[in-house]
């Protein structure tokens, strides 16, 4: 069996197995050596391990869905919906330190880092003469950009978080009660990693779509490398321009496909994709469509969750965006009271449409991780950084032309800056990006405090009380509990 075989079968019996067996909380029960020795000592047991380090895109909460509630609730694109408390929290913004999906996605990130660990430090012991050399470089590659993904994921939302990078053997305080890292010295391990993993990585696995769009490639580690140096605080756009080429002009062949085969779920994997979570309907199903669709296609009546809001709606009919909007909502009538839609029952109400596919409960439908299109819209918002806003147009015009809208009429600089800003709302709703972009481009206070969302069964204005210290989310009070040297965030 060659290689690429090896690997997505590894892949897919991992995590059917851990899709069911993963815990939701950075597990700190002491690992045996003899369990360890056990585990870690032929290629097959390398595969399997890394597999399982991959899972947590697949069966995490926060992967799942709790990003786009982190970004895309937490911002001007949608609304709560559902019943749940906690995410009323995030649509709000009074969220609290006991908040439980605010502790839970902390955990999902810190038992995936675990796992990336794990695989880092057994990995170069392995003395199995079939795993080559060449592939040991490889898993550990991929183990490292895995640990980045979610570091970056933990540092946008919470700031500085502690750096764990050896697998959690222990359960004495002295050696978990770890404080918090700074954000430059959480960014700093993040860049180490991707380095390291785009050294090591390979543009492709060989011909096979569903192996390539499935691992870490360089294409990955150069993709998220652009978005950290554009994310980090003391951000280097030169930077990002350099990654930001170097996954356009890939002989991986990345292209952009009409914005409809993005979503219909008979183009995955497709030539935009450079990363995305493999569900297969079954085995490894996602769950949240049937949380996220209307009652035509759930066949169930009870209220729906992360509605798109009123001023997304706006955006798309304001910039003429017919093409984006209809593959990003679909209304219909809701047999509820919809606070911000529709006071009474029957009103027509939006639904998320861009996790569509749904069988038995079960979905197909996936998370881009990575896509061409946001490299694109980086390397514009680099360009424009950069003092090259002509050529941030045309880059910009790119991803326009293909929603069927005309070139951009921004000419200055900071009008070029506002216009990509915008163009990523439209192109990136429901894909956990917004909450970022707002927070990169110092727009978080203004645009979220000037909404007038008007909550139809009060008859109240939503006044958001957005400050500088909300763009971070609070440290989970029941990590602090268990780790005294944690310290919480400003505001909370």
């Amino acid at each position: 069996m060659t290689t690429k075989y090896i690997l997505r079968y590894a892949l897919i019996a991992l995590l059917a197995v851990s899709a069911v067996s993963c815990k939701k909380s950075l597990d700190l029960q002491p690992i045996s050596d003899a369990t360890v020795n056990n585990s870690y000592n032929t290629a097959t047991q390398a595969e399997a391990a890394l597999a399982g380090a991959y899972n947590t895109f697949t069966s995490s909460d926060y992967y799942i869905w709790d990003n786009i509630y982190t970004s895309d609730v937490r911002s001007d694109n949608h609304y709560a919906g559902g019943d749940n408390p906690d995410f009323y929290q995030y649509d709000n913004l009074n969220i609290t330190a006991t908040n439980s999906k605010v502790y839970g996605d902390w955990s999902n990130l810190y038992n995936g880092i675990l796992k990336a660990n794990t695989v880092i430090q057994r990995i170069p012991l392995i003395t199995d003469p079939s795993l080559s050399a060449e592939r040991k470089a490889q898993i550990i590659g991929e183990a490292k950009f895995l640990r980045a993904y979610h570091y970056f994921q933990l540092v946008k939302n919470w700031g500085g978080v502690p750096l764990v990078t050896v697998p959690v053997t222990t359960t004495e305080p002295t050696e978990i009660n770890t404080p918090r890292a700074s954000v430059a010295d959480v960014y700093n391990q993040i860049v180490t990693d991707l380095t390291d993993a785009a050294a090591a990585l390979p543009d492709t696995y060989g011909g096979d779509a569903s192996v390539n769009k499935a691992r870490a490639t360089k294409g990955a580690a150069n993709a998220l490398l652009a978005k950290v140096f554009a994310q980090k605080p003391d951000r280097d756009y030169s930077k990002v321009l350099t990654y930001a080429d170097a996954v356009i002009n890939s002989p991986a062949g990345y292209a952009l496909v009409p914005y409809s085969d993005l979503f219909d779920g008979n183009h995955f994997n497709n030539s935009e994709s450079i990363l995305e979570a493999q569900f297969n309907g079954t085995t490894i199903a996602n769950w949240s469509p049937s949380l996220l669709l209307p009652p035509s296609i759930t066949n169930t009546t009870w209220r729906k969750f992360i509605t798109p809001s009123k001023d997304l709606a706006k955006a798309f009919d304001d910039a003429g965006d017919v093409v984006r909007k209809n593959q990003t909502m679909l209304f219909e009538s809701a047999p509820w009271v919809d606070e911000y839609w529709s006071a009474t029952v029957n009103g027509n109400v939006p639904f998320p449409y861009k996790q569509r596919n749904l069988t038995n409960g079960n979905s197909t439908s996936r998370q881009y991780m990575l896509r061409l299109a946001d490299v694109i819209l980086l390397k514009a918002e680099a360009l424009n950084a950069l003092g090259r806003t002509s050529d941030a147009g045309d880059a910009l015009y790119m991803i326009r032309k293909r929603a069927g809208l005309g070139q951009p009429t921004a000419t200055t600089q900071t009008d070029m800056a506002l216009a990509i800003e915008k163009e990523r709302r439209l192109e990136f709703a429901q894909e956990g990006q917004r909450w970022d972009d707002l927070v990169r481009f110092g727009r978080a206070e203004t645009v979220m405090n000037a909404l007038n969302e008007i909550n139809l069964v009060t008859g109240q204005k939503v006044n958001y009380n957005m400050t500088k210290e909300k763009e971070l989310l609070p440290i989970p009070q029941t990590e602090r509990n268990r780790n005294p040297a944690l310290t919480q965030n400003p505001g909370y």
